[in-house]
């Protein structure tokens, strides 16, 4: 009898982390959670506490780890400008030694293992969709650049070691992802939206607003990961996951307005250094393998909606309900 299969996810914690822990323990498999609780929380993952076949380890992954695995999904790093942008310096270095320390550890126990990398590979496109031969548009020495270079340099490792020891690798390029279990200050367009509408305040758009991002709901993007990690040896990625859909900002923000009833105004700020004007991935090596994203932009947008009043009716109770009253037939048109 075969033991069962042994899957490490470092950022277990996070918003991603959490659903795909919960994915993987849904296939079968032993789950060991790594993660430092910079940016994760444990209320992502209390539901799973308890599980014979869940085990949480707290750990900072520039830090070596020792544990026998069969696969591993290096997904540790925090993921949104507000908060990679907060300590460059060790978002850096958490992109780099966690690359280095999650490939020693795979070399040492013969496992899979997946990087999660980011569209942000891209920089701001000068090539539109982004197909995984465009080598990129990225200012090394801006702000943005701790996360999008420490992604860059962890893909050149991942390589390096496949060329090098012959280690089974796969690299994802994760394109905007969003649903349930962002944090309400998580900095990123859609909970940011979501959050001051709910609240009443003035919703958030910087530049005239005509930038433009695809947004993949985060069980579609689960399913992306699992697929890739699936795939025979020879296939590695790059691969792009993300939702071809293309909506600007201004499209995002009247979508989220009307979902949630709120009259929040919208205010105007300064475009930040670096933002890319155009993000859409080109997935046709994705649809190739036999994955697509299956989940609408208003489907999606309703479920994560739900997700923040839950959190906000805790508080204002109310608020909420009237304000779901008041816009019940939303719920059968979304």
């Amino acid at each position: 009898m075969s033991r069962e299969r042994r899957v490490l996810v470092t950022g277990g914690a996070g918003f991603l982390g959490s659903h795909l822990c919960e994915k993987l323990l849904g296939q079968g498999a032993h789950v060991i959670c790594v993660d430092n609780f910079c940016t994760g929380a444990t209320a992502n993952i209390a539901h799973l506490d308890g599980k014979t076949r869940f085990q949480l380890i707290e750990h900072d992954v520039c830090l070596p780890l020792d544990v026998e695995v069969d696969e591993i999904y290096n997904l540790a790093c925090p993921a949104s400008p507000i908060h990679y942008q907060r300590d460059p310096v060790r978002t850096t270095r958490t992109s780099v030694l966690g690359a280095l320390n999650t490939l020693d550890l795979a070399m040492r126990y013969g496992a899979k293992i997946l990087q999660a990398s980011t569209s942000e590979v891209y920089g701001d496109p000068t090539v539109h969709p982004q197909g995984e031969d465009y080598c990129g548009n990225v200012n090394p020495i801006g702000p943005r650049a701790c996360y999008d270079e420490g992604k860059r340099c962890a893909e050149t490792l991942f390589f390096d070691y496949r060329r090098q020891y012959g280690l089974e690798i796969k690299v994802a390029r994760i394109f905007n992802t969003y649903g349930p279990r962002m944090r309400p200050d998580d900095g990123r367009v859609v909970s940011n939206f979501i959050v001051q509408a709910l609240a009443g305040q003035p919703v958030s758009l910087f530049g005239d607003g005509t930038q433009t991002r695809s947004f993949c709901y985060v069980d579609d993007l689960v399913d992306g990961l699992v697929m890739l990690m699936a795939t025979p040896d020879a296939v590695t990625g790059p691969v792009n996951l993300g939702n071809p859909s293309e909506h600007s900002m201004i499209d995002l923000a009247n979508k989220v307005l009307t979902m949630t009833g709120s009259t929040s105004p919208m205010a105007f700020m300064p475009l930040p250094v670096d933002d890319p004007r155009q993000r859409r991935p080109d997935i046709s090596l994705a649809k190739a393998l036999g994955w697509q994203p299956r989940t609408t932009l208003r489907q999606g947008l309703g479920r994560t909606i739900g997700h923040f009043e839950d959190q906000l009716r805790r508080i204002e109770p109310a608020k909420v309900d009237a304000r779901r009253g008041e816009h019940a037939e939303l719920d059968a048109i979304y």
